[in-house]
């Protein structure tokens, strides 16, 4: 056991303490349970935004396929050789139950690159829109992901931390408490005691 001073200054202060730990253990577990149902959630949302993600990568691909078997390799590669967009991506945090998480988002910009639209297909074109709309749903996803894992971390520390309350500090209190009320109830026994005696003495 702890070494404690049996004084009822000692005892007052850990009562004091062990009111403070159960306040923070209960805490602790709502903030715990309340991580829990938000990671559920956001992985309920990974999962249905990675399935539209590989759904309308798929379609994409496949519209790119039958697009571009209209025009020879060579003009293919004309059609991408100068970058005709420029990416920006930002990215700002978030608050997510006292957790930090990092959200990026992605801008897309035409750039004027000087080819001729004329020379560019009109159903190119709208594919290409597509995949950069697939760049923005890539995004929105690895921020999900990224969120739960976040949220796992701190779910696993706040667990922890609701364990060493539960099973080690608060017990530990409990029994010094108990300790020091056993030891100051002897003394006042002891001190009875004597006061009788001394009573029996002097009568």
């Amino acid at each position: 056991m702890e070494k404690v001073k049996p004084t009822r200054i000692e005892l007052l202060k850990l009562k004091d303490r062990l009111k403070k730990s159960k306040r923070g253990h209960k805490l602790l577990k709502e903030k715990r349970d309340g991580l829990m149902k938000r990671f559920m959630d956001i992985v309920k949302q990974a999962k249905a935004k990675r399935k539209e993600l590989e759904q309308k990568f798929s379609d994409t691909g496949k519209e790119f396929a039958i697009i571009s078997s209209s025009f020879s390799q060579k003009e293919i590669e004309q059609f991408f050789l100068i970058p005709s967009y420029q990416i920006d991506i930002q990215m700002k945090k978030e608050n997510i139950m006292g957790v930090k998480v990092p959200n990026f988002k992605c801008e897309i910009q035409k750039k004027d690159n000087g080819y001729s639209y004329i020379s560019f297909p009109i159903a190119m074109e709208k594919n290409v829109k597509k995949f950069q709309d697939l760049l923005g749903l890539m995004l929105e996803l690895a921020n999900i992901e990224h969120a739960a894992r976040l949220l796992s971390l701190e779910i696993e520390k706040t667990r922890r931390r609701v364990n060493a309350l539960e099973y080690i500090i608060i017990p530990q209190i409990e029994k010094s408490i108990k300790y020091i009320s056993s030891k100051l109830d002897e003394a006042e026994r002891f001190e009875k005691i004597i006061r009788l005696k001394i009573k029996q003495l002097i009568s």
